[in-house]
């Protein structure tokens, strides 16, 4: 399956403005920080200015050697005459932390991949059926006639593997994503490093903590759902950087009947976040919509107000819904 083309909208857009603030959603993952990192760039060779803006917190292992390259808020001194917005993995200003506030009135662009969202803005590049938005980034560097670079290549590449899970998401339909893949290892990317960058390089700390969310993780609905958390007492023991949600999520979703599977984690005294993850048959990503957050049909984040034991049963109740609704033989 081809992703959309990139719209005329999108590439009118850059031609008629000279400065870009290119922001991404808080909490950032590879993917966000790889299409903002890689559309800079090659705004920049293309004559533009740009501004990388990230409400953070740098929390994976894998992007924090980037966090220097981008700004918390939105330096004063522009030329606003001449500037624009573009919001990248994600489709509404919401989503984008504290930044939102700092913003000033200008024309908004997003490209997004995420079925979920409020999609708003002059223009709008979005597609559910793109991998990745470094893979929409891709798309919209060779629709002006360019090729990325080596450092753009490694940071679409290092997007791409981060949101296809080093392509084990992928399906019968996913075909265009090695043939992008192809494209940029022919422009000097490298699997086997980004593999290293993105899965090697912890701590035994992470390995520790991994150990102990698996042992008090508690399957519920016959098994079809695991959940396990994280308390403020493992963040102090083993620090926020001991964070490997992906290599948890696969060994939660290797196990026989599970269907889905959500990891609370107490970020301060009451607020949580919450990580969701589907083999297949579940949207979670509509499950995490209904609480203000978003993602994919496959895998899904928000944050919310409570304790973990609260938190908890209120995803219950969630996915409560959506098992009966699937036992009743409709999809969620």
């Amino acid at each position: 399956m081809s992703i959309k083309p990139v719209p005329p909208e999108l590439s009118a857009f850059i031609a008629d403005h000279e400065v870009f603030l290119i922001v991404g959603h808080k909490e950032p993952d590879g993917d966000c920080i790889g299409s903002q990192l890689a559309l800079s760039t090659f705004l920049r060779r293309i004559g533009k200015r740009t501004v990388l803006l990230s409400s953070g917190p740098f929390t994976r292992t894998e992007i924090l050697p980037y966090e220097h390259a981008f700004l918390d808020r939105v330096p004063d001194g522009l030329p606003l005459a001449s500037a624009a917005v573009v919001v990248l993995d994600c489709s509404s200003l919401s989503r984008v932390g504290r930044l939102e506030e700092q913003l000033p009135a200008l024309p908004v662009a997003f490209i997004d991949h995420h079925a979920a969202g409020e999609a708003s803005g002059d223009v709008q590049y979005i597609d559910p059926s793109a991998p990745s938005v470094t893979r929409l980034i891709q798309s919209l560097i060779e629709s002006m006639g360019e090729v990325p670079t080596k450092e753009e290549a490694e940071l679409l590449f290092f997007g791409l593997c981060t949101d296809t899970g080093f392509f084990r998401h992928l399906d019968a339909a996913g075909s265009d994503s090695f043939q992008s893949a192809a494209r940029l290892v022919d422009r000097g990317a490298s699997p086997k490093r980004t593999y290293s960058m993105i899965y090697g390089g912890k701590s035994l700390f992470t390995r520790k903590l991994m150990g102990e969310i698996l042992a008090r993780t508690e399957p519920y609905f016959d098994g079809r759902l695991l959940v396990s958390y994280v308390t403020e007492e493992d963040h102090r023991r083993y620090g926020i950087a001991s964070r490997d949600s992906d290599t948890l999520y696969q060994l939660l979703m290797t196990v026989a009947g599970v269907e889905a599977a959500i990891v609370i984690r107490q970020e301060s005294e009451n607020n949580c976040t919450v990580g969701f993850r589907s083999r297949d048959t579940v949207d979670v990503g509509a499950v995490a919509s209904q609480f203000g957050g978003g993602g994919h049909r496959l895998a899904a984040g928000l944050s919310i107000e409570g304790r973990i034991e609260d938190v908890r049963e209120r995803m219950l109740e969630a996915f409560d819904r959506c098992f009966v609704t699937k036992s009743n033989g409709s999809e969620y």
